[in-house]
């Protein structure tokens, strides 16, 4: 139950003002008086309590008993028939004879209130490749420099939006991330911007990473941002054989292992402690990143790491693991 602020009497207050006027024969406007309420205010809890016991100091809801002027049932399902048919409130109210404010009051009561919520739920699916390799996704992630600890630890934000504005601002810095379908196997670098230029090397760098760890990759999936769908970025995936697989628009849940893996690292890693400046928060990255290959149990990976579905000999590890 949630007390308001202000309220002079709780559960167990109300208890004792009836103790006092019930158990030890106080007058209820003394009572009244010593608790701060009013003389009708002890009435209705006394009686209420020789009425129906302690339950009674309980709070009721305040909907009352009958509502006369309340919508008919069956014009109200008159309503739902209607809006499963796919008519619109206006449609609706006409068709009925009442107005439109009564019409999407009723459609909001029975969650009906958009057309989308008649449609049925759409399955989620979840799909994972079978080999390391087999498809890697790639995201970018914009996060805004700084050099004093920021708004997120101290709470500040004086000044920090204006000086972005007006362009004298640290400015902002650019996290483009891949992970491994297959493997969860996380690559990360901070880039300049979210230009081809950084979107190819960013490609580069990660295929250099997995090549090093002995996995071939054949497909990356991105979302549609420009540098993805540039010439550049095309040529070198055709450069190195990859097959470059775009997730529909405005269905970021295709590329969910990247979106997921980029909460992840603003939680674990970017707004995890109070860094001096964005620099220091830079210098980080690649000791999480190790830390969450090889050591961090992964929950999809029923807590097992990412580098362990690698079948890695020992050998590969004492060369790989630093």
């Amino acid at each position: 139950m949630g007390i308001h602020q202000n309220a002079v009497l709780t559960p167990t207050g109300r208890e004792i003002l009836v103790r006092r006027v019930v158990d030890e024969g106080q007058r209820p406007q003394s009572v009244a008086s010593d608790m701060g309420v009013s003389l009708s205010t002890v009435r209705k809890w006394v009686s209420r309590y020789r009425s129906e016991g302690k339950p009674g100091l309980l709070d009721r809801s305040s909907r009352p008993h009958r509502s006369p002027a309340s919508t008919p049932a069956a014009l109200a399902e008159q309503i739902a028939v209607l809006r499963r048919r796919r008519r619109t409130g206006g449609e609706i109210a006409a068709t009925v004879g009442v107005s439109k404010a009564t019409v999407f009051r009723i459609l909001s009561r029975l969650g009906m209130n958009r057309l989308k919520s008649l449609d049925p739920v759409e399955p989620v699916r979840r799909y994972e490749h079978d080999a390391p390799g087999d498809m890697i996704h790639i995201d970018i992630k914009k996060l805004g420099r700084f050099t004093k600890i920021g708004h997120r630890i101290t709470g500040d934000r004086t000044g920090q939006a204006n000086d972005r504005s007006r362009g004298c601002g640290p400015g902002w810095e650019f996290v483009h991330v891949c992970i491994d379908d297959a493997s969860r196997i996380a690559f990360s670098q901070i880039m300049p911007d979210e230009k081809k230029e950084s979107a190819v090397a960013f490609l580069e760098a990660a295929l250099a990473y997995y090549k090093g760890l002995g996995v071939t990759v054949s497909r990356v999936m991105t979302d549609n941002g420009p540098c993805y769908k540039s010439f550049a970025f095309r040529e070198a995936c055709a450069r190195h054989g990859l097959r470059h697989v775009r997730t529909k628009p405005y269905t970021p849940k295709t590329n969910g292992k990247a979106e997921r893996f980029i909460q992840t690292a603003l939680r674990e890693w970017a707004y995890a402690q109070a860094y001096q400046t964005s620099n220091d928060r830079a210098d980080e990255l690649p000791r999480w990143l190790h830390r969450y290959n090889w050591h961090r149990p992964h929950g999809s990976l029923k807590a097992q790491t990412p580098i362990s579905r690698l079948g890695l000999t020992g050998d590969n590890v004492l060369r790989l693991h630093i």
